[in-house]
């Protein structure tokens, strides 16, 4: 098992996943399948400032894991006994691992998956490198229903390749990613439109930072 989960890791450095267990899962449910991969550089340097402002301002400087914000989780809030506080300190490479290698789900399922998890981060963050992860996150991102990556979303709400998307189209795409079947980018829901301000406002702040702007090339 081992064997064989790294020879699929050390193939998708390459080669972008065919199908994951949430495609599949959208497929038997009868939601249908829209994707569409594209290369990193056909992307818009906008969806791609738009995913890290949002999702992980420190993904270009950790090794897969934001450790402080994963100790913030998962302290204890004395004033509701043994709860936890926050949802959790996912980095585009633990969602990454989750999406490509792994299932969805919350409660028992969520906690299965943490060490699975913590075992494929890591091996992409070694073989496949920062700007590979960021390319295959936008690649299998949920971001509708049966729509799956932000070439797919392009085209299906904007009526455009990825990398035509505008700074604006970029966010709105970006802050669906909670819950995309719940949080529309068209109608647009009142979630989008308010988040997809808020990240515009974010993509302001890092768009200076220069390893952010390496990645966003």
């Amino acid at each position: 098992m081992f064997l064989s989960s790294l020879g699929y890791v050390i193939l998708c450095r390459w080669v972008m996943p065919p199908i994951t267990i949430t495609q599949l899962i959208s497929v038997i449910k009868g939601e249908g399948l829209k994707k569409n991969h594209v290369r990193l550089k056909d992307i818009s340097a906008y969806a791609k400032l738009a995913a890290i402002a949002s999702e992980d301002q420190l993904f270009p400087d950790h090794s897969g894991f934001d450790w402080k914000s994963l100790e913030k989780s998962l302290s204890v809030n004395p004033s509701k006994k043994n709860k936890i506080r926050g949802a959790g300190a996912s980095t585009i490479s633990q969602q990454v691992a989750k999406n490509v290698f792994l299932w969805q789900g919350n409660g028992v399922l969520k906690y299965l998956r943490k060490i699975p998890e913590f075992y494929f981060t890591t091996l992409i963050e070694l073989i496949w490198g920062k700007r590979r992860i960021l390319e295959v996150y936008l690649n299998v991102i949920e971001t509708g229903r049966g729509v799956y990556g932000i070439d797919a979303a392009a085209r299906q709400y904007f009526h455009k390749p990825a990398k035509n998307l505008s700074a604006n189209e970029s966010a709105m795409i970006i802050a669906s990613l909670p819950n995309p079947k719940k949080y529309t980018v068209v109608p647009v829901s009142r979630w989008v439109s308010w988040k997809s301000q808020w990240i515009l406002r974010q993509m302001n702040n890092v768009s200076s930072d220069v390893d952010i702007r390496k990645l966003c090339r």
